[in-house]
């Protein structure tokens, strides 16, 4: 059972410390009570750690009315609660600010730190970190980056505008320039990769499939780097790993790939080997003040 991340005018909770509420729903089933419920959701939770936030109210229904140990179950429910981890991955990189006005921040994220909690991430993540470093509850991610790749992400700093300035991305108003470093492709550059990408085994993995294409990247050779070479990929479109699984398709991964063309097994923990990706600009006319935008990421590869 997964929970979401919620938070909007209807969530019961305010974030905290950075972190907004988990929303879960409550289907039909054959629990007696929310607590129970509770607990089959999260088995790695001990019976103690689940009892104790509920008992400092911690666990609440849409309209805000903390549930107790013994409240009946209701299916159709929502239930609030704020995720913790006992321990979390420790990402020793900084982030930084390269411009904001009222409406927009861009960061120049490092390799390794997620955009937004998830898994073993929680506050070391982008958007938590910012949330916290600039006291802006209100801070929403536009589009996501890979945990693993580095460079520009722009967010806003309110909900209302979130979705003004993700149609740039959705409606591809917005021009995005990476920069990977890969072994030579055997074929003439520029070119232009298209194919249909769809889910890959296991789960988050992506691999082309039959169809028709539903994903295009620009690839053109900047410069020889022994052994490598690097790249400057413009995608079209923006589907999950798509630099990453177009460069493996061409015959040339990228280098530290921990996923494509094979899982390496690389442990979270392990910041040796960064992926050599980097999102290095961001083009795009601001949609409330017509301001033409232009940012380049300080990192290189």
């Amino acid at each position: 059972m997964k929970s979401r991340q919620h938070h909007d005018s209807i969530s019961p909770l305010p974030i905290k410390n950075g972190v907004a509420p988990n929303r879960l729903w409550l289907p039909e089933g054959p629990w007696e009570t929310v607590f129970d419920f509770f607990l089959s959701c999260f088995p790695h939770l001990t019976v103690e750690d689940c009892a104790a936030r509920f008992e400092r109210g911690e666990v609440v229904t849409s309209t805000g009315v903390a549930f107790s140990k013994t409240s009946q179950y209701l299916s159709g429910e929502h239930l609030y609660f704020y995720r913790e981890l006992k321990s979390e991955i420790d990402v020793p990189f900084e982030e930084h600010i390269v411009y904001q006005d009222d409406n927009i921040l861009v960061a120049d994220k490092p390799h390794f730190l997620p955009v937004a909690p998830t898994g073993q991430y929680l506050h070391n993540t982008l958007l938590v970190r910012l949330r916290n470093k600039l006291s802006i509850d209100e801070l929403e991610l536009c589009h996501r980056l890979d945990r693993e790749t580095a460079g520009l992400v722009l967010l806003s700093k309110s909900k209302q505008l979130r979705a003004c300035y993700h149609s740039l991305f959705a409606e591809r108003n917005i021009t995005k320039v990476y920069h990977a470093l890969a072994p030579p492709i055997n074929q003439e550059l520029p070119t232009t990769f298209r194919c249909r990408l769809g889910k890959g085994e296991p789960y988050f993995r992506m691999k082309p499939v039959d169809g028709e294409a539903n994903s295009e990247t620009h690839v053109e050779l900047l410069e020889k780097r022994g052994s490598l070479n690097l790249y400057q990929l413009k995608p079209v479109t923006g589907r999950k790993h798509q630099l990453r699984v177009h460069m493996c398709s061409l015959g040339a991964p990228i280098h530290n790939d921990p996923i494509y063309p094979q899982l390496s097994g690389r442990l979270p923990e392990d910041f040796s080997k960064p992926l050599a990706l980097l999102a290095k600009e961001l083009h795009f006319v601001d949609p409330l003040s017509g301001c033409s935008h232009s940012f380049i990421s300080k990192q290189c590869l």
